[in-house]
């Protein structure tokens, strides 16, 4: 090509390539793949192209004027015409091998025609090294320059934590690998502060997607839908230990989004999800002052076990669920089988030190790689506005705090509020923003105008040469915002309500700190109910409600591990917000209420019967009809006296108290030591350091719940409100046993009724029928409300009324018997008949087939000639065949006379028939008999829970007086059943 060494020069002189780049045609390395210059580049490139070989053309026309001649189809269109664009045969990306003499990445530029017509293309080979494209790498894929990628202790084993590879826009992103179990959580910040609060606004979602198991959801819908209740309760243990380590003054919004990607059925995601959200806000802009991570405690065989896999918690005495910094333990969750409190310390000090472990590793990873932290945003109130409050509130604010009432008290408190806001207002400490309007002040309308141009701004009046320019009113400069104020004042309050208790022993209502406040309860209180309990404590009071019914009435939940769930027993918390005298919105249940309803739940869940023992499906209401503090530990309270009233035989009475604390007694004239406070009030709890709640009996707990606000305690501190808490439990149980009236301890009246049958598996089928008709069928001949039947033959009827329960029996007896050949059957009716025979009703629900031979000694043209619907008669089991199908006889119950006469008339010379009527089996002659005796067959042991109090009697199997002496093989197999009532 002419002048190519000209246009090597400038293409290398205007993209700075090194000298030895060579530059090549398509024609020669066409399949290689080239970058693609951006913007001005191109056109940069094409300028010099088109002025190099334009010079080049000329030169040679000047020496080959018959070049130029011959030549009617320029080389080059016009430049308004050109286009400039990535030639086809080039991919954006693509890797070849280098050619000869060199190798490397290509740079490739085309010039077309609008017609597509002529084209060239020029090529620089760049080397490697050279590319400034930090995420490519040699082979063409994408490369990730953040990714880290290392393996941390997690109790007994390591976790792969791995970041800057997937949400790498997010403030920070982590994947969290537990064997096969994935858990991505990621922290994001909004760039602007909202505006003050009293708490942080956080907001923390954790969703397991059924994708994680290879499932989807089961509904019409198969997104995921709203969150279920276990992941709300995750949601809270993910929130409650990092908001102690949150420093005041941060108002940047914070949303935490954690999802399991991946599931093994073998690792539990909870734990996992807990310290993926530490460390995710560890390596994060957010200014935490410490990082958290959550392990899971078991008791296996005597052993605790840190984060034990599924599996393994099926045996566990204990679950427990603890969440710390590398120094202190910021909040525990759990519930287990009466666990003295010094081996539930045992099991806190070793989740404790799995914890440590895993937060100094966290803490590593995070100096490493981790963001730098957005100190500046925090804004706290200015220093001078305590002084202000201090003096404008004084003494009123400590009077206010010693009224016991709680709506009283608060009405004082708010009052005086306004109060301090209102002086500091008209001080001019406090900008009033309806009277002066905007709180800034407004730039000067004519500071950026020429001066020597006479402009008239908008709303000036004209008076000839002098011009009236409007001048913004500037306000008062603003010290202190109305918010900071408020914040200031609760920050205060809550301080002079700690210093009275640790200054005078005595809290706000008079009590001492181990003091419990006074208790009051009563049964019975709603008579249609199976079982109601009004229960107060001081100004907290629970409405405890108690329904009893069977399987239908179960709990459904839908879990990854894909198998249905059914809860036999659960609890429903309700917080009404006329409970603490405010108005408020009636909807979906909280995030707060689900997590009460749980920890009273796994409270009373320990006191319970087996299934086997109590066959009922037991639902308790705790409505809050009253609050002043620890209405969980009230609907503890509550729930066990309803089930009590409920007639639940319950292995003991359960309570539950909440315990506070005041930690930095110092700064009031303490010694230093944390206060325990017991039975905590509303504003304890909020003024105070600590939420424990601690439910059990006498001698164990069954639940436990702990929320810290500062940052973090040690096991001396638990261990002194775990001693104290027990010996408040002891108070709160012996002022339940003074409840008036006591509970009735015995079913109501209007509680159902349910039956335990046990029938042979290989009937349960035959009971349920085509598309679950037979059932049906029974159910509505009986009059029972319910009819459950389970694989292992476990039959359980639900009514109200014992007549139809025995009606229900005797059918399900009788389509479940056992008859063997040779059974007698008397005063049996006939149901139908058909032109072949009669068929008639030997037990309730069974029948067989009485052959039209078989009817009468003497020959029948129809059956209708000898028999009509609706007679009774006495038949004898001849027959049965594969399919389970009975053959009936009259005639083998006939007098030998009369069958031997027939016999000789029927049976051809020779024909040797024995005569069985010898082995002839009579069993019971009366419906009720058969009824009872059917039942015997198969329902021996079998129980019925009825609603009469202590009282027990025999029901059905007795076996048929009438019975021949010569079937006592037969009676062997009749085994009398009993029914227990009680």
């Amino acid at each position: 090509m002419i002048g190519s060494e000209n246009i090597s020069w400038e293409i290398k002189t205007r993209f700075n390539l090194k000298p030895e780049t060579r530059l090549a045609t398509p024609h020669t390395e066409s399949q290689e793949k080239l970058p693609r210059l951006q913007g001005t580049d191109k056109v940069s490139l094409f300028l010099t192209l088109s002025l190099s070989l334009s010079l080049s053309k000329k030169k040679k026309m000047l020496t080959s004027p018959s070049n130029a001649l011959h030549s009617s189809t320029p080389q080059f269109w016009p430049l308004r015409r050109s286009k400039l664009c990535r030639s086809r045969n080039f991919p954006r990306f693509h890797s070849g091998e280098r050619s000869s003499g060199g190798g490397g990445k290509l740079c490739s530029l085309s010039l077309l025609s609008g017609s597509g017509a002529g084209k060239f293309s020029v090529r620089a080979l760049v080397r490697p090294d050279d590319t400034d494209d930090a995420d490519s790498v040699g082979d063409g894929s994408l490369a990730f320059p953040n990714h880290v990628s290392v393996k941390i202790p997690f109790g007994n084993r390591e976790i792969l934590v791995e970041t800057g590879l997937m949400g790498r826009q997010a403030s920070s992103a982590v994947t969290v690998t537990d064997g096969e179990t994935i858990v991505y959580t990621s922290v994001c910040l909004a760039d602007v502060p909202s505006e003050p609060s009293d708490f942080l606004p956080l907001y923390v979602h954790y969703q397991e997607r059924f994708s994680a198991v290879g499932r989807t959801s089961g509904g019409f819908f198969k997104r995921e839908g709203r969150t279920k209740d276990h992941e709300v309760l995750i949601c809270r243990l993910i929130d409650r230990p990092l908001r102690p380590t949150m420093p005041k003054g941060f108002y940047n919004e914070t949303q935490i989004l954690s999802w399991v990607l991946s599931y093994d059925g073998l690792h539990a995601p909870d734990a996992l999800a807990v310290t993926s959200a530490g460390i995710a806000v560890a390596l994060s802009e957010v200014p935490n002052a410490k990082a958290i991570a959550g392990v899971r405690v078991g008791l296996i065989g005597g052993e605790f076990i840190v984060n034990p896999t599924v599996k393994e918690m099926e045996e566990s005495q204990l679950d427990l669920f603890l969440a710390g910094t590398d120094t202190a333990i910021l909040t525990i969750e759990g519930y287990s089988n009466f666990l003295p409190e010094e081996m539930l310390l045992q099991a806190v000090k070793v989740g404790q030190d799995a914890v440590q472990a895993t937060c100094i590793a966290i803490e590593v990873l995070a100096k490493k790689y981790g963001k730098p932290k957005m100190l500046d945003a925090i804004r706290l109130p200015p220093p001078e506005l305590y002084k202000h409050v201090k003096e404008l509130a004084g003494e009123e604010l400590t009077k206010a705090l010693q009224i016991k009432s709680k709506i009283s008290r608060r009405k004082a408190i708010s009052s005086l509020e306004e109060k301090v806001l209102t002086i500091l207002t008209e001080k001019g400490y406090v900008i009033d923003e309806v009277a002066f309007g905007t709180i800034e002040a407004q730039p000067d309308l004519l500071e950026d105008e020429d001066e020597d141009e006479e402009v008239v701004p908008e709303g000036e009046v004209d008076q000839g040469d002098v011009h009236i320019r409007p001048i913004p009113r500037k306000p008062i400069p603003l010290l202190f915002s109305e918010v900071d104020v408020k914040l200031v004042f609760k920050e205060v309050s809550s301080k002079l309500l700690r210093r009275r208790i640790v200054e005078g022993g005595k809290r706000s209502d008079g009590r001492t700190l181990d003091e419990i406040r006074p208790i009051n309860s009563r049964c019975g209180l709603l008579p249609r109910a199976h079982g109601s309990t009004l229960f107060t404590r001081g100004e907290t009071q629970a409405l405890a409600v108690v329904t009893l019914g069977d399987k239908q009435m179960a709990q459904r939940i839908d879990n990854l591990e894909g198998s249905d769930e059914y809860k036999r027993f659960y609890l429903q918390y309700t917080f009404p917000p006329s409970s603490v005298g405010e108005v408020g919105r009636i909807g979906a249940p909280s995030r707060r209420e689900i997590g009460h309803g749980t920890l009273a739940e796994r409270a009373l869940e320990t006191i319970l019967p087996s299934d086997d023992d109590f066959p009922y499906t037991i639902r308790v209401e705790s409505t809050v009809i009253e609050s002043n503090g620890s209405s969980s530990m009230a609907s503890v309270c509550g729930g066990c006296l309803a089930l009590q009233d409920a007639g639940v035989p319950v292995k003991c009475s359960v309570a539950g108290i909440a315990m506070g604390m005041v930690w930095d007694t110092e700064e009031f004239g303490g010694d230093g030591s944390p206060l325990i406070l017991s039975d905590i009030t509303g504003a304890e709890d909020a003024s105070g350091d600590m939420d424990f709640k601690v439910a059990g009996n006498e001698d164990g707990v069954t639940a436990f719940q702990m929320d810290i606000k500062v940052g973090g305690i040690t096991l001396e501190i638990m261990e002194k409100a775990l001693i104290q808490a027990k010996a408040g439990r002891r108070h709160i149980l012996a002022e339940m046993a003074k409840c008036s009236p006591p509970p009735t301890l015995s079913l109501s009246k209007y509680a159902p009724l349910i039956l335990i049958m046990k029938v042979h598996p290989s009937k349960v089928y035959s009971l349920i029928g085509s598309g679950g008709k037979k059932v049906k069928s029974i159910i509505e001949e009986s009059g029972v409300e319910a009819i459950d039947m389970q694989d292992d033959g476990t039959v359980k009827i639900m009514a109200i009324d014992v007549a139809s329960l025995e009606r229900a029996k005797a059918i399900i007896s009788g389509l479940t018997m056992v008859p063997s050949v040779g059974d007698i059957y008397r005063n049996c009716e006939i149901k139908s008949m058909a032109p072949y025979g009669a068929f008639v009703e030997i037990a309730p629900g069974r029948e067989g087939l009485c052959h039209i031979s078989e009817l009468s000694a003497e020959w029948l043209a129809k059956p209708e000639d000898a028999y009509k619907v609706g007679d009774r008669i006495d038949v004898k089991l001849i027959e049965v065949n594969e399919k389970g199908q009975l053959r009936l006889s009259v005639r083998a119950l006939l007098p030998e006379s009369e069958t031997d006469k027939d016999s000789q008339k029927q049976q051809p010379a020779g024909d040797s028939t024995k005569d069985k009527s010898s082995q002839r089996k009579y069993v019971n002659t009366s419906s009720k008999d058969r009824a009872a005796a059917g039942a015997s067959k198969v329902s021996s042991g079998d129980e019925l829970v009825l609603k009469k109090k202590d009282v027990r009697r025999a029901t059905g199997g007795s076996s048929d007086k009438t019975m021949n002496s010569n079937s006592s093989t037969n009676e062997e197999s009749l085994v009398n059943g009993e029914a227990t009532i009680s």
